[in-house]
């Protein structure tokens, strides 16, 4: 193993890679070192970053914070910490993911009230980031009866660096290290929504990200139950669905979530039986 290897060289954690130069790599609070570590840019701290020798196909599967500039992203996690300390024990629902899960808001409310939920979603989250989170305090505690993971929007910016099967990887990795956190807990594993339209690039890449989650068979565990929601977004020409999308194209209407929920809710009801605690998110 060439020198830069081992610095960026990985070890096997909870189904997913972790940078060997990384002072502290699980729990929470962070140690001053880890702090300052998380504090720079998350492209200063991407496998090969040391030695300026990209090794692009690790990052989707390698745990590193977010970074929105100065500590704002850290200071979100932090409160989702705060969160999670203050629902510890049984839930009957975790969602993870990005700004897609994030907003699921009064809409969570109003299709899946009587369901216990903690929404540990994060704007701008990439896989690599949900990794992260998940090792430094993110859902310490809980006890899901169900997680529904919905993630990989947002690699899709790194896509022409890393490849799409990179970023399926990536999803694979966030279902491996739930999976060894919840041996008990069912996930739902949501294929990412398409976004914008047949030809752009994103939206190109996110359907053969889909794709490629496929071949890496997360169905294989019993536990696992892939969502394609694919079809329920786009029309027959592949264009999004008028009324689903907000005017970017990528977040959801209240119209969005409700046609999400209706493909959640059997699911939903045959892992929990039909019976929630009751409390809101």
């Amino acid at each position: 193993m060439t020198r830069s290897q081992a610095l960026a060289c990985l070890t096997l954690l909870c189904g997913s890679l972790v940078r060997a130069d990384e002072p502290q790599k699980t729990g929470w609070p962070l140690t001053e070192a880890e702090r300052a570590y998380v504090l720079k840019p998350e492209y200063e701290r991407r496998p090969g970053a040391d030695e300026k020798k990209h090794l692009p196909a690790l990052w989707p599967s390698t745990p590193s914070a977010g970074f929105w500039g100065g500590t704002s992203w850290l200071d979100t996690h932090a409160k989702l910490v705060d969160y999670v300390k203050a629902n510890q024990g049984p839930v009957d629902v975790l969602l993870v993911g990005d700004s897609l899960t994030q907003q699921w808001g009064t809409s969570w409310a109003r299709h899946f009230g009587s369901y216990k939920t903690v929404n540990i979603g994060i704007g701008g989250d990439k896989t690599q980031n949900v990794l992260w989170r998940l090792d430094h305090g993110g859902v310490e505690g809980l006890q899901p009866r169900l997680i529904v993971l919905m993630i990989g929007n947002n690699n899709m910016f790194f896509t022409p660096e890393t490849g799409v099967e990179a970023a399926a990887k990536g999803v694979k990795a966030c279902v491996e290290n739930l999976r060894a956190k919840f041996p008990k807990a069912e996930v739902i594993v949501a294929k990412i929504l398409p976004a914008h339209a047949p030809g752009n690039a994103f939206y190109e890449d996110i359907k053969k990200t889909n794709a490629a989650l496929d071949p890496l068979k997360l169905e294989s565990d019993p536990k696992v139950h892939v969502l394609d929601l694919w079809s329920d977004f786009t029309s027959a020409s592949g264009t999004l669905k008028p009324g689903l999308f907000t005017p970017d194209n990528i977040h959801l209407t209240p119209e969005g979530y409700a046609v999400y929920a209706e493909r959640l809710k059997p699911l939903l009801e045959k892992a929990l039986a039909g019976k929630g605690r009751g409390a809101k998110e």
